[in-house]
């Protein structure tokens, strides 16, 4: 399922990125590319962290200890590439807000395809 998320924010993100090349602001398409691929590899984590609950039934200090890694090395990249100039956080809060979307999208999909052949 994550690979299909990734596949859609793909096929949505790119031609938006180069659309984005057109307009004046700077480093919108880079800043989409990047909160696309940020968003995408925190649901990768995410992913790996749910699979690490189901399999051990309980959650240890461990995955608690890489939640909340995940959260501040996501934030610090955030914060570094604005302060650096080298992205935009409108442009990063929509390549994730893709992402989400897909998610949402896919999720559905997969629920509904789920409940049918039950």
């Amino acid at each position: 399922m994550i690979n299909k998320i990734a596949r859609n924010t793909a096929f949505i993100l790119i031609p938006a990125a180069a659309a984005a090349l057109l307009l004046p602001w700077e480093n919108l398409s880079f800043s989409l590319l990047i909160g696309g691929l940020l968003g995408i590899l925190n649901i990768k984590a995410l992913a790996w962290s749910i699979e690490g609950i189901i399999k051990t039934s309980s959650v240890t200090m461990k995955m608690l200890f890489f939640s909340q890694l995940r959260f501040v090395i996501l934030a610090l990249i955030v914060v570094l590439l604005v302060y650096l100039r080298l992205a935009t956080i409108a442009g990063i809060m929509a390549g994730f807000s893709v992402v989400f979307s897909q998610v949402l999208f896919v999720g559905h999909h997969n629920a509904g395809t789920t409940e049918k052949n039950s």
